[in-house]
């Protein structure tokens, strides 16, 4: 048989603003060759996530910039097609970090092998892999929700935010969701059981909020900020906790964004805690063993928006940072392999 030829997708150029499709180069070249102590992967799925805008660009972050010419980095689940390493047979499928590929090459550091049988592979890129990893130490380790608690998440219909809320229902709270649609706020009310959901394109984002949260607000899982922040501030109870997860809507900025007014945070004594979910590696089998039977009985659900090809990444993206994916995003870049 014939091996197809390896299509990438490199950064071309940094972008100013909000990505556009020339930032990105779809480039070809032969397939690596794995050497001792290697795997060859070929790509089944491609996760896209908000991360990977901040990697396009050059400035102080926890994770290096993505350099120009180099393939965009992301989550993958691979088929193994040849492997010279101990711990991996050909056929084996594995979750990884290999990028906007169809083919890589890997020393299996940080590869996990992934059972088929268990559940889909592409979970492993969603629900049940880093989106879901954030979402259980985020709410968990640092908003440390209390029975009877109001958990508030923006991007809730989000990879990471529809999974907060689910979480903060089976620990007995109060969940309310921050959405971008009438027709997203039906599905995390209706789908995911949410106790409600605002979409904060409507208006009266603060009155909305007094509304669907009559106690306060104890938790916020921030994945917004701007608006959605400064709105939220002004309901927060004393003691609330904020963990900071993400900043999508400041991510195009070309200029300074403008702060909300962070008095209430003074006055209500509020935590808030920036974190980096690949500081928690630790908690990955709790996360995994309660999720997995979660999902399993029914009581976390799940939405995915899979894109068709990895030409199509780069749409994808710029999609997904403007607001119109719902659920988690990821690429089909090859076929499934066969049920043995």
């Amino acid at each position: 048989m014939t091996t197809p030829l390896n299509r990438q997708i490199v950064l071309a150029r940094r972008p100013t603003g909000a990505p556009r499709q020339d930032d990105f180069m779809l480039i070809e070249s032969p397939p690596p060759r794995p050497g001792d102590g290697q795997i060859l992967c070929r790509t089944i799925y491609l996760s896209l996530d908000p991360y990977m805008r901040g990697r396009m660009s050059e400035g102080r972050s926890y994770a290096k910039a993505v350099d120009i010419g180099q393939v965009m980095v992301g989550g993958t689940v691979s088929e193994v097609m040849e492997s010279r390493h101990p711990s991996f047979k050909p056929g084996d499928v594995v979750l990884g970090y290999d990028g906007w590929q169809g083919w890589a090459v890997s020393t299996g550091a940080g590869v996990r092998t992934l059972d088929p049988t268990q559940a889909p592979i592409g979970m492993a890129l969603g629900v049940l892999g880093m989106p879901g990893l954030t979402a259980y130490v985020g709410l968990l380790d640092i908003g440390r929700p209390r029975a009877g608690e109001t958990v508030v998440v923006s991007a809730a219909s989000g990879a990471v935010g529809s999974v907060v809320g689910q979480i903060a229902k089976l620990k007995g709270c109060r969940a309310v969701g921050i959405a971008g649609s009438e027709e997203k706020c039906r599905f995390v009310v209706d789908t995911l059981g949410f106790d409600a959901c605002v979409n904060h394109r409507s208006g009266d984002l603060v009155g909305a909020l007094r509304l669907a949260c009559p106690s306060g607000i104890d938790v916020y899982f921030e994945n917004v900020g701007g608006a959605v922040l400064d709105a939220v501030l002004r309901l927060v109870n004393p003691g609330a906790r904020i963990p900071l997860c993400g900043l999508v809507s400041q991510y195009n900025a070309t200029e300074p964004v403008r702060g909300p007014d962070l008095r209430p945070v003074l006055v209500n004594r509020v935590t808030i805690r920036g974190f980096i979910v690949s500081d928690h590696s630790d908690r990955q089998a709790d996360f995994l063993t309660e999720m997995t039977r979660w999902v399993r009985e029914g009581r976390v659900r799940y939405r995915e928006d899979v894109v068709e090809g990895l030409e199509q990444a780069p749409r994808a993206l710029i999609g997904l940072l403007d607001g119109r994916n719902f659920g988690k995003v990821i690429v089909r870049v090859g076929p499934e392999p066969a049920r043995r």
